[in-house]
């Protein structure tokens, strides 16, 4: 097992986010002499000037308390169960968003996109899924490709795994993750030929043949804004909407 010093860890993290060192001293108004010191060791940075450049190299909160303790202090930040009384306002919060969407399917998922939680509307659609998939974690990129999942039910199959491979991507771009690495292997390389293409002005919806009818959903993402918690810091909402008149009705009617 290899251990980093902090200054190892904020330059791996300086160079992952394509900054100069420089770049770095300016945004955290700090001299690029400070930046180099740190970086090789030949100064011992405070816990506040981690956390100064970790703020601008926009490093997640899990990743802070790393660095942290790479340097000899204990951990800022917390990672607490989501239905741990501490984050009551921030649950109560969620649910109340997943319920407001209704009669639209929502749902949460953390930073290896398990879901946590999810809202009724959601429910009809996993009484399709083999149940061994519904086994917790509950994997939503899984859940969306596996042949015993919705991939069979999924119009526009090669559209919405490229979506999903584009998120990830981004996603162990900012913050690598063994776990995550290991599910874009498996559900998302090689990468597909070029499959049906649908008309769309704005977004690319999802469609789903169900009874004979298909629906176009697109989707949001939303997340808390300034998190002091692992837990918040690492999951988001995805709220689907329907694409048009039909699909609407589909939900209301």
């Amino acid at each position: 097992m290899i251990v980093y010093t902090v200054g190892e860890l904020l330059r791996q993290w300086r160079q992952r986010r394509g900054l100069s060192q420089l770049d770095l001293a300016i945004a955290a108004d700090v001299s690029a002499r400070h930046v180099s010191l740190v970086e090789t060791g030949r100064s011992r940075p405070s816990a506040d000037m981690i956390l100064r450049l970790a703020e601008q190299l926009h490093v997640p909160l899990r990743d802070r308390n790393r660095l942290l303790l790479a340097a000899g202090f204990a951990p800022r930040y917390a990672e607490r169960p989501l239905d741990d009384p501490a984050l009551s306002a921030a649950l109560d919060s969620v649910r109340r968003v997943l319920q407001a969407h209704e009669p639209y399917p929502a749902l949460v998922f953390d930073r290896r996109w398990n879901i946590v939680l999810n809202n009724r509307a959601l429910d009809p659609f996993l009484a399709q899924v083999a149940p061994d998939l519904l086994r917790p974690p509950v994997n939503l990129v899984r859940l969306g490709l596996d042949p015993r999942g919705f991939a069979p039910l999924v119009v526009n199959l090669a559209d919405v795994r490229a979506v999903f491979r584009s998120r990830i991507s981004r996603q162990l771009a900012a913050a690598p993750d063994a776990e995550l690495t290991a599910l874009y292997e498996e559900l998302l390389m090689p990468e597909d030929p070029v499959g049906q293409r649908v008309d769309a002005d704005v977004v690319i919806p999802m469609i789903l043949r169900i009874g004979g009818r298909e629906l176009r959903l697109f989707s949001t993402i939303t997340t808390f804004g300034t998190p002091m918690d692992i837990t918040i810091d690492e999951i988001a909402i995805e709220s689907y909407y329907p694409a048009d008149p039909e699909s609407a009705a589909y939900f209301t009617t």
